[in-house]
């Protein structure tokens, strides 16, 4: 069984937290891409408020996911 995963990266961001953006990224990719199967963060930032608080936290994620097979094909 080979293993060979396109990617994509994405972008989620939460007035919460860090873990809440990348949750929330990878749930909403979750809903038009099937197979999803690993997810890397590959960048962490936050948007400063004028009173110098954090607004949100923007997170960078990277997506790994099985092809669909033709009919037949074994994995």
């Amino acid at each position: 069984m080979s293993h060979v995963y396109p990617v994509t990266e994405i972008y989620g961001s939460s007035q919460h937290s860090i873990d809440d953006a990348i949750r929330q990224a990878v749930a909403s990719a979750q809903l038009t891409i099937r197979h999803l199967e690993w997810c890397q963060v590959t960048e962490i930032r936050g948007h400063v408020e004028s009173d110098g608080s954090i607004g949100h936290f923007q997170v960078g994620v990277k997506l790994g996911f099985r092809l669909d097979r033709p009919s037949g094909r074994k994995e």
